[in-house]
């Protein structure tokens, strides 16, 4: 016998997935072979957070079509692959856990994970994991919180280790679909450990010798939350490439530029070394971070494709 349903992909591993059926069941499922050839330019044909269709007959079931996405995060692996992934897709919201010390969050990539939620519409903000070692150096974390909240963004210092913070995170994730990705050793597993009760993660100690992250997660998963709302973890991600952002368009997707953009003197301004330009005037006054200027202009020269 042979039956027919839809359901949202809650597991990811690339060759298996894992979906939430209307009916409440869990079912693991395989792809329709044309399903994984549908997007050659993409590493992962579903994601987690699809809506899918599905064929449940007594071999098994089989995942045969994929709902429309109303949106979806991806990233490029590295500056060299020519192949995408699929983050997730259908998210309210996507937070990029991040943290200054053990191990610390490169702001470039911090900016790179911002511009493509930017992009790709979906809002975002930052968490500011283990505050129990920033408020050690505040004058570090007041450098941080500059840097973003006068760019625009919310950021959530917490501790997954004491739970100061956590509350306020909760009341930002309740009802919604969230993402949260990051380094190795950001502590994303703990924040899920710590929202989740009961989650099924592995939290593994930083590496003495590269006081860097040990990957935990290595699929994509999501969880639900009490309340509702969903929050799905990631993998530790080393690189976060842009797809199919036009050197021409990096400065709209940094909400800072574009506010003082139409002040500049030409109207087609890079904001790179034209006289008059209001957004490097900014920089010089200290109304823009100087660290976002210069993830700006490491994004214009990306593979090499901007050229002054």
């Amino acid at each position: 016998m042979e039956t027919t349903g839809t359901g949202i992909v809650t597991e990811s591993t690339g060759s298996r997935y894992v979906i939430l059926a209307e009916d409440g069941r869990r079912l693991e499922t395989r792809l329709r072979g044309r399903l994984r050839l549908n997007d050659s330019r993409t590493t992962n044909p579903v994601a987690v957070g699809d809506r899918v269709r599905y064929e449940e007959t007594p071999g098994g079931v089989t995942v045969t079509g994929i709902e429309p996405r109303r949106n979806y995060l991806i990233r490029r692996a590295s500056n060299l692959s020519k192949e995408a992934h699929v983050i997730a897709s259908n998210l309210d919201r996507a937070l990029i856990v991040a943290t200054l010390f053990a191990p610390v969050t490169n702001t470039e990539f911090i900016d790179r994970f911002l511009v493509t939620c930017e992009a790709y519409g979906i809002p975002a903000a930052i968490v500011l994991n283990k505050l129990d070692l920033a408020t050690e150096r505040p004058e570090e974390l007041e450098t941080f919180l500059a840097i973003y909240e006068s760019a625009g963004y919310r950021v959530y210092p917490v501790s997954a280790l004491t739970g100061e913070g956590l509350p306020a995170l909760r009341e930002v994730l309740r009802g919604r679909s969230t993402l949260l990705t990051g380094n190795s050793g950001a502590g994303k597993s703990s924040l899920v450990k710590a929202l989740v009760p009961g989650a099924d993660v592995r939290i593994e100690r930083i590496s003495d010798y590269h006081h860097k992250g040990m990957h935990t997660t290595t699929f994509a998963r999501m969880y639900p939350l009490e309340g509702g709302g969903s929050i799905t973890d990631t993998p530790g991600i080393k690189g976060f490439g842009l797809v199919d952002i036009a050197p021409g368009e990096v400065f709209r997707y940094f909400p800072e530029f574009m506010h003082r953009a139409p002040e500049c003197q030409y109207y087609n301004c890079t904001h790179t070394h034209e006289p008059g330009c209001a957004v490097r005037a900014a920089v010089e006054r200290g109304d823009i971070a100087p660290q976002r200027y210069i993830s700006y202009l490491k994004l214009l020269d990306e593979d090499g494709k901007y050229r002054q």
